[in-house]
C-alpha cells in the first residue's frame, strides 16, 4: 500500500473546528505568556523567569520524546544525547564567532535532526528493549567524544558568556524565556499536526503491533525515520538555548541524568500519545522540583520524580491523561 492507505479518516465539521480551536488556544496562550514575559520584567527577580525557562524546556524534550515513544511505542533512553548536541552545537559556533541566536538554534536542530536520521535508519532492524538500549549507548558514545574535545571544553566544561540586549529585551535571561515560550508553541503545534495525520496514525499501528502494521502495508522504515528525524530536531532545539542559560557547559551538565529521567517520565506521567500528556506532566513535575529546590533542597528532585514516576505507573498506568478519560467515560 502506499501513503494513502493511511490517508486521514473522515471527521465531522464539529471535530475539526474542535483541532483548530485547540490549534489557536496553543498559539493564545505562546503570546499570552510572552506578553506576560513582557510585563512582568523588571517587577519580579529573574528566578521566575529561570524557573519558568526549565518548565517550559521539559514541555519541549517531553513532547519531542512523545512523537516516538509515545506516539510509536520506541522508547528513547537517548534524549540527553540529542539535547547535548544541540547545545555543543552552540558552544562550537560561539567559538567560532559571534552568532545571532536565530542561526544557533537553526544549526543545533540540522545537526540533531540528522543524528536522529541516521539513528532510525542504523537502528531499523531493533525494536523494543534492543531500540532503547542502542539510543543509550549513543548518548554514551556522544558523551565520551564531547569529553575528550578540548575545542568544546572536554571534560573541563566551557564558560558562555551572554551577549549584551538592547531594543525591547531587559535582560538576556527574558530573551531566552521568550525564545522558549515560541519554540514549545511550535512543538506542541508539530505534536499535533503528527497525531491527527497519516503519520500519527502509522505510529499508532506500530506501536499497537509492528509485524501487523507492516504486513497491511504501513510503511515503517518511513514513519520511523520520520518520527527520529523530528524528536532530534527538537530536542536539539531546546539544548541550543541550554549554554545561554546556564552560562557553563559540561559534559556532565549536558549529558545529566535528570535531563534523561525527567523527559521519560514527564510523558509517562501526563500521559503517552497525547499531545497534552507532556504538557500535563512537565508542568506538574516542573511545577514540584522548582518548589522543592528552593524549600528543600535540589537534590531532592529526581528522588520525588521516582516516587511519583513508580506512583503513577502503579494507580494510574495510561497517566494523567488516563486518568481524565476514564473520569469522563464514568460519567457518561
Amino acid at each position: 500500500m502506499t501513503t494513502n492507505t493511511l490517508a486521514e479518516p473522515e471527521r465531522s465539521p464539529s471535530t475539526g473546528l474542535l483541532a483548530i480551536r485547540a490549534d489557536v488556544l496553543i498559539l493564545i496562550s505562546g503570546v499570552g505568556l510572552v506578553i506576560l514575559t513582557m510585563l512582568l520584567s523588571g517587577r519580579i527577580s529573574e528566578y521566575y523567569f529561570l524557573a519558568a525557562y526549565t518548565i517550559l524546556q521539559f514541555v519541549v524534550l517531553g513532547t519531542a520524546w512523545n512523537i516516538l515513544g509515545g506516539y510509536g511505542g520506541y522508547i528513547n533512553f537517548g534524549t540527553a544525547g540529542f539535547f547535548a548536541i544541540g547545545c555543543y552545537t552552540t558552544v562550537v559556533l560561539i567559538k567560532l564567532g559571534p552568532m545571532p541566536l536565530a542561526v544557533s538554534m537553526a544549526a543545533a536542530a540540522i545537526v540533531a535532526a540528522l543524528v536522529g536520521l541516521g539513528t532510525g535508519y542504523l537502528t531499523l532492524r531493533l525494536r523494543g528493549v534492543y531500540f532503547s538500549i542502542a539510543t543509550l549507548a549513543l548518548a554514551i558514545v556522544l558523551q565520551t567524544l564531547v569529553i575528550n574535545w578540548t575545542f568544546v571544553g572536554g571534560a573541563r566544561g566551557i564558560y558562555v558568556i551572554r551577549p549584551a540586549v538592547s531594543g525591547i529585551f531587559s535582560s538576556y535571561v527574558q530573551l531566552i524565556l521568550v525564545m522558549m515560550i515560541g519554540l514549545t508553541t511550535v512543538s506542541l503545534i508539530i505534536a499535533r499536526a503528527v497525531e491527527r495525520s497519516w503519520i500519527g496514525i502509522g505510529l499508532a499501528a506500530i506501536r499497537d503491533d509492528e509485524g501487523a502494521a507492516e504486513t497491511c502495508g504501513v510503511p515503517s522504515l518511513r514513519l520511523k525515520l520520520i518520527a527520529t528525524t523530528l524528536s532530534g530536531a527538537l530536542m536539539g532545539l531546546a539544548g541550543s538555548l541550554f549554554p545561554y542559560f546556564v552560562t557553563y557547559v559540561d559534559p556532565a551538565t549536558a549529558f545529566g541524568l535528570p535531563i534523561a529521567v525527567n523527559s521519560i517520565a514527564m510523558p509517562l506521567i501526563g500521559g503517552t500519545a497525547t499531545w497534552w500528556g507532556p504538557v500535563v506532566g512537565a508542568l506538574l513535575l516542573g511545577s514540584t522540583q522548582q518548589i522543592l529546590t528552593v524549600t528543600i533542597s535540589s537534590a531532592a528532585n529526581l528522588f520525588i520524580v521516582g516516587l511519583l514516576l513508580v506512583a503513577f505507573l502503579i494507580v494510574a498506568p495510561r497517566g494523567v491523561v488516563g486518568l481524565v478519560r476514564d473520569w469522563q467515560a464514568r460519567r457518561e
